[in-house]
C-alpha cells in the first residue's frame, strides 16, 4: 500500500498534531501544504502530536504545484462540495500512489484546484446542520476506511496491547 496524507495549508497546530499520530499509526507519509497558520516546531503541534513525533514521516510544500510536480500519482480531494460519497470508492482498484487530500479548516481547497479535479471530490456524508467536520476526525475517518478496505495490511491487528502485553488486563481480574 502506497497510501499518503496531505494537508493543504493547514490553520490549527492540534488538528496537524492529531493528524501527525493518526499517520504514525497508520504508517503513511504526511505532505503539509504551504502556507502554514502555525510553525512546523510549534510546541503545540508537538503536544498533539506527543511522543510520536520522531516516528513522523512528513514532507514540506511550498504550494500545491510543487507538491503535484514532485508526486505523481491519484489525488483524491475530500470536501463538502464532493458530490460522491468517501465509502464508494474502491481504493484497492485506483492507481497507487493515493493522495488523500484533507483542505484547511477555514475555507477547505482552494476551489479552482477541487473545479480542475471534479470528478475526485468526495464527501464524508453528514446532516444539513453542520458545513464540516473537524480536520482530524475527517482524515481519520477516510484513513482507516482505506485501511479497512486493504484488509488493515501491514497494522497490527491481532494482538491487543503491544506496549504494556497482551495479558495486562489480567491483572484486573477480580477473581484473581
Amino acid at each position: 500500500m502506497n497510501i499518503h496524507i496531505v494537508l493543504y495549508e493547514p490553520e490549527i497546530p492540534q488538528n496537524t498534531g492529531n493528524i501527525m499520530r493518526t499517520c504514525v499509526a497508520l504508517g503513511v507519509k504526511l505532505h503539509l501544504i504551504e502556507p502554514l497558520g502555525f510553525k512546523i516546531d510549534e510546541s503545540r503541534l508537538k503536544r498533539s502530536a506527543l511522543d510520536y513525533y520522531e516516528h513522523l514521516d512528513y514532507e514540506m510544500h511550498k504550494d500545491f504545484d510543487a507538491f503535484a510536480s514532485k508526486n505523481p500519482g491519484t489525488y483524491l480531494f475530500l470536501t463538502r462540495y464532493g458530490k460522491k460519497n468517501y465509502a464508494s470508492i474502491d481504493y484497492k482498484a485506483l492507481p497507487e500512489p493515493l493522495y488523500l487530500i484533507f483542505g484547511k479548516e477555514s475555507t477547505g481547497v482552494d476551489r479552482k484546484l477541487l473545479a480542475k479535479h471534479l470528478d475526485n471530490c468526495y464527501r464524508i456524508p453528514t446532516t444539513d446542520k453542520v458545513r464540516s467536520l473537524n480536520l482530524s476526525n475527517a482524515v481519520a475517518i477516510v484513513a482507516y476506511e482505506v485501511f479497512r478496505q486493504f484488509d488493515y495490511e501491514s497494522l497490527i491487528t491481532t494482538e491487543p496491547e503491544t506496549h504494556k502485553g497482551k495479558d495486562f488486563l489480567d491483572q484486573f481480574l477480580e477473581d484473581k
